[in-house]
């Protein structure tokens, strides 16, 4: 029971270390974000023909505070992802540590990816929509908060969202997750995508179609890449127990 207890307390004393550097790699990006917040803020601004508002003096950090947010959350997300093989890694097999340990490196590139995703095609598609929208019946003034506070909403979930592949294949390494869950759930999936897609885009039929299609295959990626995963971990226990049961064997020989 004392050794139980002691093995718990070394658990979460693991658990504690991770989070803490993980808080502290966030912090870091943080201050990046904000030293290169105004070349951030001109990038983001330059597909605009207007000069965006701020209501009061508050709003000015708040732009800055949002753009360094977004540039730690990208800086940190490798951070964290090899936080969290690291704290697995004790209950991983040798083989099962090298394969894991390429989704750190995926789960970055995929959520710059989703972000490009949504800036490049989603977040153009609907601010011109809206534009068009009102054009006949009101003049277009944003404020900097309201501006990029809809950015974000339009592209962040795109970045967690094309991390789904890499995040099933490694629950389906840790044996969380199997393709056959993933199979028999896929109608509710695809709903649940599907009410994402309809509420991030404007309320016609061709932007849900756009935004809903690479949802639906990101999610059949990730039954695939799950299946690819699962068959491999099922070789590997039947070959390390065809192993054992020849060397036990021997033994009973001997």
């Amino acid at each position: 029971m004392i050794e139980k207890e002691l093995h718990i307390v070394d658990h979460l004393e693991e658990l504690r270390k991770r989070i803490i550097i993980s808080a502290v790699a966030f912090i870091v990006f943080l201050i990046v974000g904000f030293t290169f917040a105004i070349d951030i803020y001109k990038w983001f601004t330059k597909g605009i023909d207007m000069k965006l508002s701020v209501l009061g003096p508050s709003d000015i950090l708040w732009v800055y505070f949002m753009l360094a947010t977004v540039i730690a959350i990208a800086g940190t997300i490798p951070v964290i992802a090899m936080q969290i093989w690291l704290f697995v890694r004790p209950a991983l097999r040798p083989k099962e540590r090298k394969i894991t340990l390429t989704y750190v490196p995926a789960l970055f590139f995929l959520f710059i990816m989703g972000l490009a995703f949504g800036y490049f095609i989603i977040f153009p598609m609907i601010f011109s929509f809206l534009l068009h929208l009102g054009q006949d019946m009101f003049i277009a003034q944003f404020t900097a908060e309201k501006y990029f506070q809809f950015l974000m909403n339009v592209t962040l979930p795109f970045g967690v969202l094309f991390e789904l592949p890499v995040v099933v294949m490694f629950l389906t390494s840790l044996g969380i997750l199997n393709p056959y869950v993933l199979s028999s759930i896929r109608k509710y999936a695809y709903f649940v995508l599907a009410v994402i897609a309809v509420v991030i885009t404007p309320p016609d039929f061709i932007s849900d179609f756009i935004v809903t299609i690479p949802l639906f295959v990101l999610y059949e990626i990730s039954i695939s890449l799950s299946k690819v995963v699962f068959r491999k971990k099922l070789k590997r226990q039947q070959k390390e127990e065809n192993e054992r049961n020849v060397y036990e064997q021997g033994g009973a020989i001997k």
